[in-house]
């Protein structure tokens, strides 16, 4: 389902459709309004590679309602590691280097939607233009900095169970919706463990009603027991967020507000096979 700023056509119509990208929301009207002719809107699945290590990053991505993007660190084994999740509260690529520069990650769509997207060179030239525009993506990009320093802390101390909960949360942040389209491989892998971890995990979590396997994924029946269970870390890269870009990281009601706006989706329908 089409969003209404998808649908708007003309600058002016743009220029009265708040984006569905909270930090693009968080532009002043000038620097928006600069940026609105050269955003293109696409709409991504799951698996869609977005760049690749050693890439020339050509265009910025903004994950708008429910897309989540991973930035994927691969090792030589071929293993993908998450170093951070991105959702409605970011972008990805060439946000705060000049110039084309090559891609140091893999970067991968880990849930379906829109995101919006523009040239790299076209966003660098529109942040020389405007010192607003530079200061607010250098802010974001301590954010998604303090991220990555937060994910090397979690993963060096914390268990896998909380590890697991705590993405599963981060998830649901973003994307107000249950049904989380990823298998226990794909997830293994992302956390940089065996798999046999993840599905004793996974089948502790069953048993304790928390959550449902489905083809091609997992729906959370109980978000308030991954709270239970999960580090701290989401919260310590949230309270970051709100001291850095306040309003921009994904509030509870916006999240159930774009579950709600999906209309007749309906559980595990955003789950591939």
């Amino acid at each position: 389902m089409a969003s209404q700023y998808e649908r708007a056509q003309s600058p002016s119509e743009l220029s009265e459709v708040a984006p569905p990208n909270n930090l693009l929301r968080a532009l002043h009207q000038d620097d928006l309004v600069a940026l609105q002719p050269h955003l293109e809107s696409q709409r991504v699945e799951v698996g869609r590679v977005l760049y690749e290590p050693g890439d020339t990053v050509r265009y910025v991505y903004f994950p708008c309602g429910p897309t989540l993007v991973s930035f994927m660190v691969l090792l030589e084994d071929g293993r993908g590691i998450e170093t951070a999740l991105v959702g409605r509260e970011g972008a990805v690529g060439g946000i705060v280097s000049q110039g084309r520069l090559p891609s140091y990650s893999r970067t991968v769509v880990q849930f379906p939607g829109p995101l919006l997207r523009m040239g790299a060179g076209e966003l660098e030239q529109a942040k020389v233009r405007s010192p607003s525009l530079r200061n607010l993506f250098a802010r974001y990009a301590d954010c998604l900095m303090a991220q990555v320093f937060q994910s090397v802390a979690c993963n060096a101390a914390h268990s896998i169970e909380q590890r697991t909960a705590k993405w599963l949360i981060a998830a649901l942040d973003r994307t107000g919706d249950h049904d989380v389209p990823l298998t226990q491989e794909q997830l293994a892998s992302m956390l940089g463990v065996g798999r046999s971890y993840i599905s004793r995990v996974i089948k502790q979590l069953k048993d304790r009603g928390i959550l449902e396997t489905r083809r091609g994924g997992v729906r959370v029946t109980q978000a308030g027991g991954l709270e239970d269970i999960a580090c701290g870390c989401n919260r310590a890269v949230r309270s970051h967020f709100e001291d850095v870009l306040r309003g921009v990281y994904p509030a509870e009601e916006e999240s159930a507000a774009i579950k709600a706006s999906a209309g007749d989706l309906q559980p595990g329908s955003r789950m591939p096979g």
